[in-house]
């Protein structure tokens, strides 16, 4: 009678510890980086982060931030629920002709809370020609 007694709350305890393991989201983007290369002014800024909440409670992305603004990020309204895949989009305006180098900050329920987003690359203006080209031409080519 001892032993089923026994048996009977080591099993109970065993349950209840597996049963108090805390629910987390967890975030795990496609790729961090984003490399736009070498892109025209005015042409399509768009680009879109990938996501998959790989934990076991629904993920809430809070607030996605950018650096500055020339670029824009929208974050998926509702939750994301586990196994489930979410979109960041981030628009960059291309009109600004120069290297591009951004971080959109992520804030959400997950385990590791804050993600940093990154965006690279140059908009070039092929109508113009650089201070550089025009510097090696004479004043009379120019």
């Amino acid at each position: 009678m001892m032993k089923n007694v026994m048996l009977i709350l080591f099993v109970g305890l065993l349950s209840l510890g597996a049963s108090a393991q805390e629910k987390v989201a967890k975030i795990k983007f496609k790729t961090e980086t984003i490399d736009y290369g070498t892109i025209e002014k005015g042409s399509n800024g768009v680009r879109i982060f990938e996501f998959t909440n790989t934990g076991n409670a629904p993920l809430i992305i809070l607030d996605v931030k950018s650096t500055c603004g020339c670029t824009v990020p929208k974050k998926p309204e509702g939750p994301i629920m586990p196994g489930e895949t979410g979109q960041i989009e981030v628009k960059y305006d291309t009109n600004r002709v120069n290297p591009i180098r951004k971080t959109i900050t992520v804030t959400s329920n997950a385990d590791t809370p804050t993600v940093a987003l990154k965006i690279k690359g140059e908009v070039v203006d092929s109508n113009k020609t650089s201070i550089l080209e025009k510097k090696n031409k004479s004043v009379i080519e120019q």
